[in-house]
């Protein structure tokens, strides 16, 4: 374990790309999605209980999974789980739990970690883990990014200035080009894919907040003496009312000069959507990825999911997804994550939260 470091687990998100998989009230992060007994979450947390103290893992996540943490993580401590009153993106999810973290100890170095992703090679992971936290200072803004392997246009690209050391200049940021813009990324051979893991002191961030959005800086200043405490809770509420919606990627990393990206020598998936799931796992003859009862005549590169007690039955697709769960069956393109979100957007608008 090393001396003064601690993890944050960001696992607020809806996961409407997964719907109708992942729902309002059991989201992606805490789904079994690989079929392997434990969910994403529980994954994220066991992969860092390998090198940071347990005491010093902190989970961030909406109040309405306070039970579902509790219950999936029941290690931790309520002072460990960060509760946002409502989604104001990533920027001020980092900076609560920093700027907890900062008030406990200054010379804390924290790593910053997505809830859903699927990283192998654990060993590797932790090595760049550690080479990260023996890199971070009072200025260094950490990025991992991951030697990309194909064109792949749902994630961010990090573009960077060739240097001799593990930690390498960041030159743009990028989020999710066409197909052709990936291509020529590939091409180039100065880019990687955006991972969103992040390590940092909990001064340098703290003190980046500072300068580029300095209102949230401020306003949890203000309440430092109340983290760790019954007030915390109210306390946050009025913060987050105060904040912007904003990503940290946005807010900071596009802005700031002392950001570096330190290249990761793990296998990463961003398990975002249909299609990258079905690119992971176990496949059949055909490449379709059935978690189903199901008949299939003439389907090929495709996903089925639904109920073992209900037959599934499906001829002449190719790049599907035919998910069949609870009350909403959906049936769409495979590689179409764009259209997800419009998916879930035109449900609201029309029922209401009854099918998401």
């Amino acid at each position: 374990m090393i001396k003064n470091s601690y993890a944050v687990i960001m696992a607020g998100g809806a996961g409407t790309r997964f719907w109708p998989l992942s729902r309002q009230e059991k989201p992606k992060q805490f789904l079994d999605i690989l079929g392997v007994g434990k969910s994403l979450l529980q994954l994220t947390y066991e992969r860092f209980v390998q090198i940071i103290p347990k005491e010093n893992i902190y989970v961030v996540t909406s109040q309405k999974y306070d039970l579902l943490t509790k219950e999936q993580l029941p290690d931790l401590t309520d002072d460990q789980i960060l509760l946002e009153p409502f989604k104001k993106n990533t920027a001020p999810c980092i900076a609560y739990a920093c700027a907890k973290i900062n008030s406990i100890n200054n010379e804390a170095v924290i790593i910053v970690s997505p809830s859903d992703h699927r990283i192998l090679n654990d060993d590797e992971f932790s090595e760049t883990i550690k080479r990260g936290i023996e890199n971070a200072d009072d200025h260094k803004l950490i990025t991992i990014g991951i030697s990309p392997t194909r064109p792949e246009t749902g994630y961010g690209y990090i573009q960077y200035a060739d240097t001799d050391t593990d930690l390498k200049r960041v030159k743009t940021f990028t989020e999710k080009p066409n197909k052709e813009l990936a291509e020529k990324f590939i091409e180039s051979g100065d880019y990687l894919w955006n991972a969103g893991i992040f390590i940092w002191k909990s001064t340098a961030i703290l003190s980046a907040i500072e300068e580029y959005l300095p209102e949230v800086h401020e306003a949890f200043m203000e309440m430092k003496d109340l983290f760790f405490t019954n007030e915390e809770q109210e306390g946050i509420l009025k913060v987050y009312m105060q904040c912007k919606n904003i990503s940290i990627d946005y807010a900071i990393m596009e802005k700031s000069i002392y950001v570096v990206v330190l290249m990761g020598n793990f296998i990463w998936l961003d398990l975002g959507h249909w299609d990258a799931v079905h690119d992971l796992m176990a496949k059949g003859e055909d490449k379709n990825l059935i978690q189903a009862n199901a008949l299939l005549y003439n389907v090929k590169n495709s996903v089925i999911m639904g109920d073992k007690e209900k037959l599934i039955v499906l001829d002449g697709l190719n790049g599907y997804v035919v998910a069949d769960c609870g009350n909403v069956l959906l049936i769409c393109k495979k590689d179409n994550e764009a259209q997800m979100r419009n998916f879930v957007s035109d449900v609201k608008k029309e029922h209401g939260d009854k099918f998401l």
